[in-house]
């Protein structure tokens, strides 16, 4: 049990570290209003998901292989709290319609992405 512990939070270092890399290098060539560095992360974090939920329940992958990638890697990489974040400081900034498309986008999309994930998993 505690090694499991300890891989699922070393996973989620390097999660973390995949996250920060991306969003960097996105950054440095999106300057404008919309957060696509989170929007796209996010994106892929719920892709990837719904690719292991289906490989978890069609036996592709054992459990403990799903819950290192999931909980551990996909965990630290994806970041709904700063996509939160980033929706409030666009409405406290007054930059209503940018921060409402976000809202609706960050919602919408990632929920696609897990159902695209599982139906490419389940092939």
């Amino acid at each position: 049990m505690f090694g499991q512990f300890l891989l699922v939070c070393c996973c989620g270092g390097l999660g973390a570290v995949a996250r920060f890399v991306l969003n960097t290098s996105i950054q440095r060539w999106w300057a404008r209003v919309f957060p696509l560095s989170t929007f796209i992360i996010n994106i892929l974090a719920a892709l990837c998901a719904g690719i292991a939920a289906a490989a978890y329940f069609y036996n592709t992958v054992d459990y403990s292989t799903y819950l290192l990638f999931v909980t551990g890697f996909l965990g630290g990489f994806s970041t709904f709290s700063t996509a939160i974040n980033e929706m409030v400081a666009l409405i406290r900034g007054r930059r209503f319609v940018v921060g409402m498309l976000y809202m609706l986008l960050t919602l919408v999309l990632p929920f696609l992405c897990v159902c695209l994930g599982w139906w490419i998993g389940s092939l």
